[in-house]
Order: structure tokens, then C-alpha cells, then sequence
């Protein structure tokens, strides 16, 4: 991603230059090795970030640095650049009692821990005799362990000074 021209100059460090690009992309997702589509922009409006906010996976942001308009790019992005490795650990026991009649196997809930929603998936039901047993939750994300291919065609660059979040590294 490069800087986009400005009309008049101002100031700035080169560093904190980078996290000001505001990028609209349209990319085609799947997994490469099933060719399975998981996500697309190509219907729809494309997708926009500002660079350094957190708004995108490490490796998709990472990719892109260095492009420009009208340039495609095509890249994989092992599981440690994009949702991170399945954890076994995130896998537990909720009581069976704690979910409403008619769950199945597959469904997806939310919780909230700590104050912030938590999306999980049913993925075994243990009910015992009465009200008791268990429903074994995976809070794993549902792509966490999987590589990711991207086709991307980077669509719009700007320089976006609008940014007033002092944790964001723009510089603002």
C-alpha cells in the first residue's frame, strides 16, 4: 500500500504514514485445499480497512502493504497469520439445563465473557436422566487452524485523517 498523492504537503513521519491508508480491496477467499469459497466481495461493495487498526487478520493487512491501486495479488495465509491454531483448551463442558429446548449438534450460540460476545458451536450433547448433563461447546473460531487463500484486487487509496484513536498508531 502507498502513500496516496496529496495536493498540498504536510507533514508527517514515514512510519506513522502507513497506519493513515484507508483501503477499499475486492478479494475472493477460499481454502486451498478444497477450493472452497468462504467469503467474497465480488457481489457486493468491496471491503474497506484503514491500515494498522486491527480491522483485518495480520497476514491479509501484511500481504497488501506495498501495493497499489489496480494491482492484484494472490496469497495463502497458514493459520498462525490468520485465525490462529485450534486450542483445545477453548473446547469445554456447559451444563445442559443452561440451553433451550430443541439444540442440536452444529448450532451456533453467543456468550458473553467478560463483557464481550464470545460466538461458540454445539458440537456434542451429553443429556443425562432429568434436568442434568452437559453440551460441549467449541469457542474455537470456526476457521482457527485452517489455511486461507486470497484473491485481491486492491480497488481505492486514501489517506484517512480522520482517525482520533490514540491506540491505532496512525499518529493522530
Amino acid at each position: 500500500i502507498r502513500r496516496p498523492p496529496r495536493s498540498t504537503p504536510k507533514p508527517s513521519s514515514a512510519a506513522s504514514d502507513v497506519y493513515k491508508r484507508q483501503v477499499k480491496v475486492h478479494y475472493h477467499g477460499y481454502f486451498p485445499d478444497t477450493n472452497e469459497v468462504f467469503d467474497s466481495s465480488l457481489d457486493r461493495e468491496p471491503l474497506t480497512f484503514t491500515v494498522g487498526k486491527g480491522q483485518m487478520i495480520p497476514g491479509f493487512e501484511a500481504e497488501l502493504l506495498g501495493s497499489e491501486v489496480s494491482e492484484k495479488r494472490t496469497f495463502t495465509l497458514e493459520p498462525d497469520r490468520a485465525y490462529g491454531h485450534r486450542d483445545e483448551t477453548r473446547i469445554t463442558d456447559m451444563p445442559f439445563p443452561d440451553f433451550p429446548d430443541g439444540i442440536v449438534v452444529g448450532m451456533k450460540f453467543q456468550a458473553e465473557v467478560n463483557g464481550m460476545p464470545m460466538p461458540f458451536e454445539i458440537i456434542s450433547i451429553n443429556p443425562e436422566e432429568g434436568d442434568s448433563g452437559t453440551v460441549t461447546c467449541d469457542f474455537n473460531h470456526p476457521m482457527a487452524g485452517k489455511a486461507l487463500t486470497f484473491e485481491v484486487e486492491v480497488v481505492e487509496i486514501t489517506l484517512d485523517e480522520s482517525c482520533n484513536d490514540p491506540g491505532c498508531g496512525c499518529g493522530n
